[in-house]
Order: C-alpha cells, then structure tokens, then sequence
C-alpha cells in the first residue's frame, strides 16, 4: 500500500515539475475578479509584474518530453496570459477587436520562434483534441468564456475544464438553455467541428453540462457576440 501511494504521489507531483504557476497565480489572483473582469487600468500601471510572468512562459515551454496534461495546461494559461499582454500593451480600448492584428500578430516568443495567438489556439490547443479548451482560452471579451483567477493546472485539469464547460454553458448571460430551445454562443458554431458537425451533436454536448436537459429535437440559435472589453 505504502508503495501504491508514494508511486501515486510521484505520478502528481511529476505532472508539474515541468513548470511553476506560483507568479501566474498571484498575477491572476491579484487583477481578475473571481467572476473573470480583469482590472486591465491597475495591470497596466503594474506592467512590471506581468512582463515577469512572460518571461517565464518565454523561458520554460513545452517540449516533447512533456505529458500531455502539461503541454495543455501550459498553452491554455500561456493563451490567456499573452491576451493580457497583448489588451494591456494597447490599453485604454473598448475590445479587443479595436487592436490592430491582434490575433495574428507574431509576438510571442516560443524558442527561436516567433508566433501568435491564432498559432496556439489553432496550430496547437485545437489539434489536441480537447474540445474543452473553448471554455478555458479567453479572448478578453463579454462573450468569452470568463478567465478563471487561478492557473489550470496539469494534475486538476480535467477537473478544471470539465468545472470550465459546466460555468460556460449553464452561464445565462452567454447561453439560454430550455429543453425545447437553446440559444447559444457562436463559440459552437464557429467551433461546431470541435464538438462535432449536426444540431443533434451539438445538443448532445450540452447536454453533458447543463443544468436543464435538452429533447434531442430543439431548435438551436446562436447569439450575437459581445466583444466588449472584459473589464
């Protein structure tokens, strides 16, 4: 028995030696509200701060020994803290739509390469197959699904992002669930291979989460995306 426990606690404890999310954590902990509004105003006047969790993402990235929980853990949290990076980097804004390339411009250093943020959430978070990742990457906006105010972690990530999806979908103000109709967010229509392609599947996925069950045959809607500022 005692060996069982000690291989248990070398298994969890390995899941995080590849990185340390202490001074993520504190970032989060200090300029994001437990309901995901970001302070962006004082974050930027502590610049300092965040640029110091860059570069620690910067210093210590995935490689091929990593387990996948690792490597997913870090491309999330590395999404959303560049998201901040890059809101903050042009902040005062009303959206982030107002900045200029923001999703595609090369600023994030990975190595020797240079990429973006579409690069992550589509070259690499997306071919996982990990359709959850919709619930945990923010885009700094209303619609997003919320930033959560402490780092996904590798040895409670499942955990996380199941606790992820079940907020997103049963959230009133960016989806509305009944059993006959639900009206959701254009996340699973752009998305929509993700959790699959027909109405049917889309249903299903939600019905993996919601609170109200939905019949197999409710019309499905999509709501309007609200890109305001996450603030």
């Amino acid at each position: 028995m005692k060996k069982i426990v000690v291989i248990l606690l070398i298994s969890i404890q390995g899941f995080s030696q590849n990185f340390d999310y202490k001074n993520y954590g504190n970032l989060l902990a200090k300029y994001v509200s437990s309901n995901g509004n970001v302070n962006y105003e004082l974050l930027q006047k502590n610049a300092a701060e965040l640029n110091q969790v860059i570069i620690g993402f910067e210093s210590n990235y995935p490689t091929k020994s990593w387990a996948k929980e690792e490597i997913l853990a870090y491309y999330i949290n590395a999404y959303n803290v560049y998201t901040l990076k890059k809101v903050v980097d042009n902040y005062p804004t009303k959206s982030i739509k107002n900045i200029n390339n923001a999703w595609d411009d090369k600023f994030i250093v990975l190595g020797k390469k240079k990429v973006s943020l579409s690069y992550i959430e589509h070259g690499i978070l997306r071919k996982m197959n990990e359709p959850r990742i919709h619930f945990a990457i923010n885009c700094a906006s209303f619609s997003c699904p919320q930033l959560a105010n402490v780092p996904y972690l590798p040895a409670t990530l499942d955990t996380q992002l199941d606790k992820a999806a079940r907020n997103f979908i049963n959230d009133g103000s960016k989806n509305s669930i009944t059993t006959d109709e639900i009206k959701i967010s254009e996340i699973f229509n752009w998305f929509s291979s993700d959790f699959k392609t027909t109405s049917s599947d889309i249903i299903d996925y939600i019905n993996k989460y919601a609170a109200v069950k939905v019949e197999a045959n409710a019309k499905v809607r999509y709501l309007k995306y609200n890109w305001s500022l996450n603030e």
